[in-house]
């Protein structure tokens, strides 16, 4: 794994910075400002979160929302024909936390000025505070996708060129310690402003953030280990999670390439119809009746029609994605209130906690009709008919929360794994390596296998089989 730092040639300001012989290397920076790469690691993680991009990622397929038109390998887990595992770790491990790491080790030596010395402690520590939650997140997605990965020797090439792989459980305790020790950092001070395009340094927000991220955190262990559990719960709870839509974390896209929403940049800017509704997500919401389609989707003649999962079609026979997907400022999903509510909601049924399960759960419904621009009574009207199970709770937290994951399918597939709902069937085309299965993470990179060897072969051993039906270690069921 090659640890450099890359910075956007256009962001979404002008950016002092100078760039050494682009002969020898363009990619190198040198006297970037901590503003500039925290703009660049944030975009880059939400271009990847919620890109549809093939080579990329390809978890709106493995959650059978969409299917393909004409290319289905990826629609039957064929995901290394296109080094997608290998983009997705070059994506998180360069873009997004080397520039992160960079952002703080610029922060930590900077020398302020006189004139900034008085509240120049107290905004240091915000900064850090917010880079490392963001870290977290990153580290955490990379977790949940692959298993273990490296993590105490990873960001240091100068030290560690061949990073070991840190056990995945040990991992997710390093994040929970970190993210306490950030949300108790953030006090009234500065921060990046403009620079931070989430939040533009708003600290209540990510306050809010950093508990929030806690409890995805507390959740994802709750199989596993229990106690740990609760106490990260309970302890993300009173801190202060997200408590409306407005607490969203979102990056907001602009109207122009390249800074117009990577969904819009493939299903139109490049010209061309890649997808269309897969026909387990829009049978449900048919058999539901369920108001979001309408947003999910576009219509056919008056009707919602979705494709067999692992076959092609044609373009003009099967609902295409909706709206959102064709505008080009559309948000990109980071964490969302939605997300919350639905953590909040299974910690009430799992552990109680904080709340009764049901109207949690009722929230939780109720913001993601929200969210997608419905009313209050629509969802009313859906949930008195599709109430909530209070004794197969995984079930029906399981079902709505694919429903409200649809545009935020990495976090999905965690509920998927997690809840073992809904029911998803592998289509007979798959390729022999799923074994007839669903995948339950993603292979390691071919590059690591090549290049890091002995600890890719030592993290493959020890997960149980570097393969795509290897449960993580928090999927116990």
């Amino acid at each position: 794994m090659k640890n450099r730092i890359i910075t956007a040639s256009i962001l979404f300001v002008m950016l002092s910075c100078t760039r050494d012989d682009v002969n020898l290397d363009q990619h190198a920076t040198y006297e970037a400002i901590p503003e500039s790469l925290v703009t660049y690691a944030e975009k880059e993680l939400s271009d990847y979160m919620n890109t549809p991009n093939v080579n990329e990622n390809n978890f709106r397929l493995t959650m059978q929302y969409w299917q393909e038109v004409t290319y289905v390998s990826e629609s039957n887990y064929n995901f290394t024909n296109r080094n997608v595992s290998d983009n997705i770790w070059g994506l998180n491990y360069i873009n997004v936390l080397n520039n992160l790491q960079k952002a703080k080790d610029l922060i930590n030596v900077y020398q302020p000025a006189a004139s900034e010395i008085s509240g120049w402690e107290v905004k240091k520590k915000n900064q850090l505070a917010i880079i490392d939650m963001m870290m977290v997140y990153t580290y955490q997605n990379m977790v949940d996708l692959f298993g273990n990965i490296p993590y105490s020797q990873a960001l240091n090439n100068a030290q560690y060129q061949l990073p070991a792989y840190d056990n995945a459980a040990d991992i997710y305790a390093s994040l929970i310690t970190r993210l306490n020790s950030d949300i108790a950092n953030i006090t009234n001070g500065g921060s990046f402003g403009s620079g931070d395009v989430y939040y533009k340094g708003d600290l209540s927000k990510w306050k809010k953030f950093g508990n929030s991220l806690l409890l995805k955190l507390g959740i994802s262990l709750s199989d596993v280990n229990p106690t740990l559990a609760k106490t990260t719960i309970t302890s993300a709870i009173s801190g202060g999670v997200m408590t409306s839509l407005d607490d969203s974390c979102k990056f907001q896209y602009l109207s122009s390439s390249p800074n117009y929403n990577p969904i819009y940049e493939n299903v139109f800017a490049n010209n061309r119809d890649d997808f269309f509704g897969a026909k387990p997500l829009v049978d449900f919401l048919n058999s539901t009746n369920d108001n979001r389609v309408t947003k999910f989707f576009d219509d056919v003649d008056g009707a919602y029609i979705g494709q067999v999962v692992g076959q092609p079609g044609n373009f003009e026979d099967f609902s295409a994605p909706g709206t959102f997907a064709y505008t080009s400022t559309t948000p990109g999903n980071i964490l969302t209130y939605t997300e919350v509510a639905f953590y909040l909601a299974e910690a009430a049924a799992r552990f109680n906690l904080g709340g009764d399960p049901k109207t949690l759960y009722d929230k939780a419904v109720s913001a993601s009709f929200l969210e997608w621009g419905l009313t209050n009574a629509q969802a009313d009207d859906y949930l008195t008919a599709n109430p909530f199970d209070a004794v197969n709770w995984k079930k029906s937290i399981g079902q709505q929360a694919w429903v409200a994951m649809y545009n935020q399918a990495n976090v999905s597939y965690n509920f998927y794994r997690r809840l073992d709902y809904p029911v998803l069937v592998a289509p007979l085309t798959a390729i022999s390596n799923a074994e007839g299965k669903v995948p339950v993470r993603l292979q390691y990179p071919t590059l690591e296998a090549s290049t890091n060897g002995t600890n890719y072969t030592n993290a493959g051993t020890a997960i149980g089989g570097d393969k795509l039906t290897t449960k993580l270690f928090w999927d116990k069921f």
